[in-house]
This record gives C-alpha cells, structure tokens and sequence, in this order.
C-alpha cells in the first residue's frame, strides 16, 4: 500500500490490533509530525497519543493514569518524552534521544522563558513561560530516572535510539549504563521521514515480533555481498536489506578468521553505518557456513563450494548477478 508520502511505507500488519502509546518532546503536543507518521505507517495500529501538561509531575500523572487506562502494548518516547517513557516501568519502550537531563538541556539551549508550542493542543494554548522554579521540577524528576531498572528491564524492555548529528541531547553513555540496547542511528535531534522508517520502525517490529512470538524464515547474507572491495555498499543492497527484514529474520555473516578485534569492530561499525539499525545485534562472525542454522544464504561461491542446510542463494551468478535480480527472486517467494 502507498501513501501520499513517498518517502513513507504503510505496514498494515505492523502492530495490528495493538495499542501504541506516543510521548512527546519539549514543547510539542500530541499532533506532532511524529504521531501522523505513526498513524500512516501502522494503520491497524490505535496510536494514543495525549497533550502532555507543562508540570513534569503532572505529565508523569497523565501519563501513569493513561496506561492505566489503555495498557499500550508499545510506548515510544522522544527527547523529554523518551525521559518520562523510561519511568513507565513493566511496559516494552522505545526511547529516542532522550533528554534525561531536560532541566540542563534547558538551560543550556535557551529554553527559559516565554516559548511557543511548536504543534496544536487540544486547549487552544500557543504560548508557555519557562520559570526558575520549573526548571528546578525538572531537575529534580530527573533524579527518578533508572530508579526501577530490573534485569528484565535492562534486557528485554527499552531499546534506545540516538541520533549521531543531535546536537541537542546526548545521554547515549547515560543510558547504556543502566540498559543493554543502545544504538546509533543516523539522524539528528528531531526525527524526519527517513530516520523513522530507517530506524524506529524496525524497533518496533522487534517488539511486535517477540511479543507475537512470530517466527520468519532465516536468511545469512554475507557480508562481501553488500560491499566491494572499497568498502562501499553495493547498489540496491540497501533497498533489498530492508525489504527483505520486513519478512524474515536477517543476519549478516562474515569471516572470522584472520580477523583482529579491532578488524571485527570495524566490520561491525560498517554495517551499522551502512545498514542501520536493522543489523544490530545481527552480525554473525564464522567462516563455517555449514554450522548456521537457516532458511537461505546469500553468498559468493567459494573455490570447492560451499555447504550450507539451507537454500544457497549464489550471489554474482548468472541467476542473482545484482541485488536487483536477487531481490527480484525473493518478491517471487513472498516471505516464503
């Protein structure tokens, strides 16, 4: 299905039947650009999305009162957002850019004093006075921050998003102290089309994947497949890379040996800047194709042939000489 974005892809599926509760930033309200990107990528999906109050212990009220209420199945959180989003303990959340120290940050960029709200609300109210004593409120919610991470929390719950161009917040190191999934992606402060397709929804189809306990086929592509000798990506790699993660479970495979841990970390770091988000976590080092578990591998021949369980899927052949034919083949089986 298409929308009247182009840069925008509905996923009818995506969190069919689910309640999905949006915290916004500073500033902001629940009419937000985010919220209208929300509602057209996942159109099953009901997004509760509330006008948050000004007093930080009134918006965590609101917010405990809401998912009271409506027990989201999903919270996602931006910049303030993502600091309150964190509070909301025993809910799976995505956090992006989080300002876990909002009553620094506003100080520090010039937010006391009389603001405007940069969207709608739904009182009518345009105009808001940044005070001393609310940036002392600030400060001071700031400190419940962390205060209920349990094991469960740290590993399964929140996944945090960081732009690396934000020039406003920057509590990566904050947050990977008290959770497991931090991650970088490319984008800055405010979230446009690109850095929400690119990189919050395959977050949330994590989410929707393990709460469904939703299974897809398994494919390995290795990694000399998706970039030449130069280190650049390979044409359509990137288009066929995210296709192909809407309808399976995708790693990246690359070889071990002869490798150094500084080699490794280089490997890693290219594929996380030229994939993404989507290849967090996914990157698998071997140089025994044989031992993976999967559905399909996606690889160059090697000199006496490779030997995988699964469908090899001989990349430069005639049959998949591009990423165009090979994913020309994979739209044929359908997610099968």
């Amino acid at each position: 299905m298409k929308t009247d974005n182009p840069y925008i892809k509905q996923f009818p599926d995506l969190m069919k039947g689910k309640k999905l509760l949006y915290v916004h930033g500073f500033g902001s309200s629940g009419q937000s650009g985010t919220v209208n990107r929300m509602r057209q990528v996942m159109p099953s999906a009901s997004i509760i999305a509330p006008d948050l109050p000004l007093n930080p212990q009134d918006a965590m009220d609101l917010l405990h009162k809401t998912c009271d209420i409506e027990h989201p199945d999903l919270i996602i959180g931006t910049s303030m957002g993502g600091m309150y989003a964190e509070m909301l303990y025993g809910y799976d959340r995505i956090l992006v850019n989080p300002a876990f120290e909002m009553g620094d940050t506003m100080v520090s960029h010039g937010l006391v004093g009389t603001q405007q709200f940069s969207n709608p609300r739904q009182d009518g109210i345009q105009d808001f006075i940044v005070t001393k004593a609310l940036v002392k409120e600030y400060k001071e919610i700031t400190q419940k921050c962390f205060n209920g991470v349990t094991d469960e929390e740290k590993e399964l719950r929140v996944v945090g998003l960081f732009g690396d161009k934000d020039s406003l917040v920057d509590t990566y190191n904050l947050f990977k102290q008290h959770y497991r999934h931090a991650i970088h992606f490319h984008g800055e402060h405010r979230m446009d089309d690109k850095s929400f397709m690119h990189s919050v929804v395959p977050a949330i189809r994590w989410f929707d994947d393990r709460q469904e306990q939703r299974e897809r086929p398994i494919i390995y592509i290795d990694i000399a497949t998706l970039r030449d000798s130069y280190g650049n990506a390979l044409s359509s790699c990137q288009k066929a890379y995210r296709w192909l993660t809407e309808h399976y479970h995708v790693y990246i495979t690359a070889p071990v040996s002869m490798e150094t841990d500084e080699s490794m970390q280089q490997t890693t770091m290219w594929a996380m800047d030229y994939i993404g988000v989507d290849a967090y976590k996914h990157l698998v080092f071997t140089d025994t194709f044989e031992l993976l578990y999967g559905d399909y591998l996606i690889a160059k021949n090697r000199v006496g042939g490779i030997s995988f369980m699964g469908t090899h899927i001989e990349f430069g052949s005639d049959t998949f000489k591009t990423w165009e034919d090979t994913l020309g083949y994979f739209e044929r089986l359908g997610g099968q």
